[in-house]
């Protein structure tokens, strides 16, 4: 089986090691059940925005014969102050590309963690009004993929974490650190699971 992850700099793993980013750690959790799963391409780009994922990454697919997809994608949006509405058409335009090439049990789509928290969190935006974006923007993911019975998996709560826990956020203050990304793991790996075993 062939995994490709979508995203940004939270899916590339941006400030930790290739081994520390959570699609690397998803196919080891997996290999119980799924031993022959293999992460055929990370496409996830620090910096991405959910339209720089449409114009990049969806193409980058046809290439790809994957047979499991994730997405972690907006905190950029938020950042460079994209419209809401602008963001929702996207997730949906996203959304219905994959479901061209997989079916919805093959798709997992996977919360916006919160940057606000970190030391450097306040250097991209106030951090209240930034915080409640992202709540938004999840609930976008969320509704757009449960309405087209694809997975999205909540690590937000685990994000929040690093609040008062410093070693869940990377060295450059700002995103989430190998550690971080192993608790998201134990959180998305079940699911996935439980969708391959279907």
């Amino acid at each position: 089986m062939r995994y490709v992850a979508l995203g940004d700099s939270y899916t590339i793993g941006t400030a930790v090691l290739p081994a520390e980013r959570w699609p690397e750690r998803l196919v080891d959790a997996l290999r119980p059940v799924a031993p022959t799963l293999s992460l055929a391409a990370n496409l996830g780009v620090d910096g991405y925005t959910s339209a720089d994922l449409i114009r990049d990454e969806l193409p980058a697919l046809d290439d790809l014969a994957s047979d499991l997809i994730t997405v972690l994608i907006g905190v950029n949006d938020i950042v460079q102050g994209v419209a809401p509405a602008t963001y929702e058409a996207n997730v949906e335009s996203i959304l219905e590309a994959l479901l061209a090439r997989l079916p919805p049990g093959r798709i997992v789509t996977v919360a916006i963690p919160d940057y606000t928290v970190t030391p450097a969190g306040a250097d991209f935006g106030d951090p209240g009004r930034r915080h409640d974006a992202i709540v938004a923007a999840n609930a976008t993911m969320a509704r757009h993929s449960g309405d087209r019975g694809i997975a999205y998996v909540d690590t937000f709560d685990l994000s929040l974490r690093a609040a008062t826990d410093r070693t869940l956020v990377a060295h450059d203050g700002l995103h989430p650190s190998g550690a971080q990304y192993a608790l998201w793991v134990e959180r998305i790996a079940p699911v996935i699971a439980g969708l391959l075993d279907r």
